[in-house]
């Protein structure tokens, strides 16, 4: 999953090396996800999609409730996805400033796909049951691999060493891979063109920045034993790229 587009050239990943609960700047996470959850209720069923057609000027059908109600489902099970992996998995040290990031962020998906879906009045069709695929696929990718990772780590015998087993031993950032699958599903569902545009860009964004960018950091952290495990796998799509 994007948790936060990183801070400094130099000081992004040292935040890996630094432990802390972080419990004030998480429970921020959480509050603002569910008001952002509640925004996209608000514009899916109840007013807000007028008022986005008053004020935003984006055409509202009034149909499709099909798709709108898979787009709340998918929202809020990304959300529970989110809250367990910050609350449980995630042990390195959350700035304040990502405390707010990181849920803008993510309302680029709830809000900007609710927003997607107003002018189609398209039934539910194949290729919402395509999108269902890809987002639990990528859903799995994401938080299986990591909760994996998790466990694999904390065994003693696994100190200081780099995980390539599980689902990382599909690509080194599975995880990214699964991102770009769920986010596809989300623009799929909505049956409009104009959605495809943020896969795109969240794809652009790991394959020429985030994941090149980390690559190096855990090369020069592990050394050979990572330059041996990206010798045999792929970056970013397991046996593609």
């Amino acid at each position: 999953m994007v948790i936060r587009r990183y801070l400094k050239k130099n000081t992004e990943m040292e935040l890996y090396g630094h432990q802390s609960k972080s419990i004030p700047q998480k429970i921020t996470i959480h509050v603002i996800e569910l008001i952002f959850i509640w925004l996209t209720y608000w514009i899916l069923f109840q007013h807000g999609a007028a008022w986005c057609e008053r004020y935003l000027h984006i055409h509202n059908t009034g149909g499709g409730s099909g798709r709108r109600i898979i787009l709340f489902v998918f929202n809020t099970i990304t959300f529970l996805r989110i809250a367990y992996t910050m609350t449980f998995l995630l042990r390195r040290k959350i700035p304040w400033e990502e405390s707010i990031s990181v849920p803008f962020a993510f309302a680029v998906y709830y809000i900007g796909f609710s927003l997607f879906v107003l002018p189609v009045s398209k039934p539910v069709n194949g290729w919402v049951y395509f999108a269902i695929l890809l987002f639990l696929t990528g859903s799995v990718l994401n938080s299986v691999g990591e909760l994996l990772r998790d466990r694999w780590k904390k065994r003693p015998e696994n100190k200081g060493k780099i995980y390539t087993g599980g689902l990382f031993s599909l690509s080194r950032h599975i995880n990214y891979f699964g991102d770009i699958l769920w986010v596809t599903g989300y623009a799929l569902v909505t049956g409009n063109v104009y959605a495809a545009i943020l896969p795109v860009l969240l794809f652009l964004f790991f394959a020429l920045y985030n994941a090149p960018k980390l690559d190096e950091y855990l090369k020069h952290k592990y050394g050979k034993e990572y330059a041996d495990y990206a010798a045999r796998t792929r970056m970013l799509i397991p046996f593609i790229y």
